[in-house]
C-alpha cells in the first residue's frame, strides 16, 4: 500500500527539463496515494546522502536525474542497509539505465511507473567502497562524460558526447595489465575496458554482447579491448564488434563473471555510471547479486499493447 515518498531530484541534469514536468510528476504520486517529500540536489554526493540519512523513514524512494543521480542514490540505500524500493524518473543526457528497463521517456508517465507496484530485483556492482549501477569502465572515451560540459550536454545532448570523443582519438592511452575472474587469468595491454549490468551503454543500445546482458543473474558482462597495430586496425575491429558482435579478433577479450579484478603498474582513471570513479592501479569488482529492489513499468500483455 502507499505510503511515504521521497523524490531526490537533481534539477540541472540534462537540460534542466524536469523543473516543467515537476508538478505533473508529484500530481502523479498524490493520486496514487504517496505522500509525497520533495528534495532537490544542491551538490554532488547530495543524493547519497539524502537517500543514505532518510532511507529508513519512508517507504519508496524515486530520483530523478542522468545516470549518475541514480548511482548516488542507489549508493546511498546501500549505504543505509534499509530494502527500500527505488523508482526512476530519466532527466539526464543519456539515461542508460532507464534504457534497459524500458522507462518511459515523458517525466510523467515514468511518474506513474514510479508510483506502481511492480518492482524486481536487479543486480548492482561493487567497486572497491563504491557502488554503480550499470558500467565501471576506463580507457579511450570513457571520461568523456564527465569532462564534456553541462553547458555543452544541455545544448547538444548525445552530440556533445561524440564531439568530445573526437577530440581524446588524439590522446589514446595503453594500459599494461593483468586481469583475473573465475577461471581466467589475462595479461595484456589494453585500450580500453568495461564491466557493465545494462543492455544500454553511452546511449547507444544493441552492443550484441552487451544487449544480451541479464540484470538480475549475478554476472557482468565484460569486454576488453586490446592494443591494436594502427588506428584502421581498431576501428575496423570495433565496427565489426558493434555491428554483428564479432569478437573473434584477438583485439578483444569477452567474459561473464560475477567478479574481476584489475591490476596495474600505474594508476587508471575509472568512470562509474558515467561519473569520475577515481584513480587506482588495482581493483576489485563483484557483483551483488539481487540487492537492490527498483520500481519498473509493468510487462506488456495483449490486454495493455
Amino acid at each position: 500500500m502507499p505510503g511515504k515518498l521521497l523524490w531526490i531530484v537533481n534539477p540541472l541534469a540534462g537540460k534542466a527539463e524536469i523543473k516543467q514536468h515537476a508538478l505533473a510528476c508529484i500530481d502523479t504520486f498524490v493520486k496514487a496515494g504517496w505522500d509525497v517529500t520533495v528534495y532537490t540536489t544542491q551538490s554532488g554526493g547530495d543524493a547519497r546522502r539524502a537517500a543514505r540519512e532518510r532511507a529508513a523513514a519512508f517507504d519508496r524512494i524515486v530520483c530523478s536525474g542522468g545516470d549518475g543521480t541514480l548511482g548516488e542514490t542507489v549508493a546511498g540505500i546501500m549505504d543505509a542497509g534499509v530494502p527500500v524500493p527505488l523508482g526512476y524518473i530519466p532527466a539526464g543526457t543519456t539515461n542508460d539505465f532507464a534504457a534497459s528497463l524500458g522507462l518511459p521517456k515523458l517525466p510523467a508517465l515514468a511518474a506513474a511507473a514510479a508510483a506502481g507496484d511492480c518492482t524486481a530485483v536487479l543486480d548492482i556492482g561493487q567497486f572497491g567502497e563504491r557502488y554503480f549501477t550499470y558500467v565501471a569502465a576506463f580507457g579511450l572515451f570513457t571520461d568523456v562524460s564527465y569532462t564534456t560540459p553541462q553547458t555543452s550536454k544541455n545544448l547538444l545532448g548525445r552530440v556533445a558526447y561524440l564531439l568530445e570523443g573526437i577530440k581524446s582519438l588524439s590522446q589514446i592511452r595503453e594500459y599494461p595489465l593483468h586481469v583475473e575472474a573465475p577461471g581466467v587469468s589475462v595479461d595484456g595491454t589494453f585500450l580500453f575496458g568495461m564491466v557493465t549490468n545494462s543492455t544500454s551503454v553511452g546511449g547507444f543500445k544493441g552492443f550484441p554482447h552487451v544487449a544480451q546482458a541479464q540484470m538480475d543473474d549475478g554476472l557482468f558482462e565484460v569486454v576488453l579491448v586490446r592494443r591494436a597495430a594502427s588506428l584502421l586496425d581498431l576501428q575496423t575491429a570495433l565496427n565489426n564488434f558493434a555491428s554483428n558482435g564479432d569478437s573473434d579478433s584477438s583485439l578483444f577479450v569477452h567474459l561473464k563473471t560475477p567478479w574481476i579484478t584489475f591490476a596495474g603498474e600505474t594508476e587508471l582513471a575509472w568512470t562509474l555510471d558515467g561519473e569520475f570513479g577515481g584513480n587506482a592501479s588495482t581493483v576489485e569488482i563483484r557483483n551483488l547479486h539481487q540487492a537492490v529492489r527498483f520500481v519498473i513499468p509493468p510487462p506488456v500483455t495483449e490486454e495493455t499493447e
